[in-house]
């Protein structure tokens, strides 16, 4: 059992995040010790990796919550369940992707059309004319 520090730096991250982990219901202490300080465990270290790595694929701490929920009650749920969150949030990605591919798009076409010259000034900036109309 260890305290808050030494889980932040077996985790990488500050004590803040893990209060904050905390406070979300994301992770709860394994004890106290007699002092009154939370104390942790591996099993606490392997949480906090679950929710990085959940978090490093933009799932959101509600979602985490309820996977780490689906984890600790296993048995209970299906495999289904598990892939219905990822899968709504695979399917937000890829609206945000065809979203990003049409601003692209429209930026290139306006800046093609520029003729970015130095000597110009910006009254007749073709750039700013498209984003006029």
């Amino acid at each position: 059992m260890f305290q808050i520090g030494e889980l932040a730096k077996r985790c990488g991250v500050s004590t803040d995040t893990l209060r904050f982990y905390e406070k979300n219901q994301l992770i709860a202490p394994a004890g106290r010790s007699e002092s009154g300080y939370r104390l942790y465990n591996d099993n606490n270290q392997r949480q906090v990796a679950f929710i990085l790595k959940a978090k490093a694929l933009g799932l959101s701490l509600e979602d985490i919550k309820e996977l780490l929920e689906i984890k600790l009650e296993a048995t209970e749920h299906s495999c289904a369940e598990v892939k219905a969150i990822t899968s709504a949030k695979l399917a937000v990605i890829n609206h945000k992707i065809v979203e990003l591919d049409s601003i692209r798009q429209a930026l290139e076409k306006i800046n093609d059309a520029c003729c970015g010259g130095l000597d110009d000034d910006a009254s007749h900036c073709s750039i700013l004319a498209a984003l006029e109309r």
